[in-house]
């Protein structure tokens, strides 16, 4: 039986998955990370835990994050965001520009990647960083 949290996958079939199915998975953990950093630090509850989460995981909020990290991204880190930042997307939400809309789906891409790789120390070193500045330390 997998283990779905706790995953080890080799690197050729992690190669193998395209860098919008990694964006997908990346987004689900960038999420469960946003909702479970709001609940620790007691940030919210009901209706504003709602609102506090969506204020950090749309788009604009995400590529802002993935500004900050950048500098602390490993060579192989950094070419998987490019890969995840160069998907070729169809669909922009309003709510956000190309620009924002593509580095978002670069970091949820390279969390993907980080999360099946099984690197949960290093996703949660990328994810204290970016919640560093702006009163969202960690």
């Amino acid at each position: 039986m997998n283990d779905y949290f706790d995953m080890h996958l080799p690197e050729d079939q992690i190669r193998a998955i395209s860098s919008i199915g990694l964006a997908h998975l990346g987004d689900g953990v960038y999420e469960l990370l946003v909702r479970t950093w709001l609940c620790a630090q007691g940030k919210a509850t009901g209706r504003g835990l709602h609102r506090a989460a969506v204020a950090l995981v749309r788009a604009p909020a995400q590529a802002e994050r993935a500004e900050r990290i950048l500098p602390l991204l490993t060579e192989e880190e950094l070419a998987v965001f490019k890969r995840g930042r160069n998907a070729h997307v169809h669909t922009v939400p309003r709510s956000a520009s190309r620009a924002d809309y593509l580095r978002a789906t670069a970091l949820e891409c390279l969390l993907g990647y980080l999360y099946l790789q099984g690197r949960r120390e290093r996703i949660n070193q990328l994810f204290a960083a970016m919640m560093e500045e702006e009163g969202y330390a960690t």
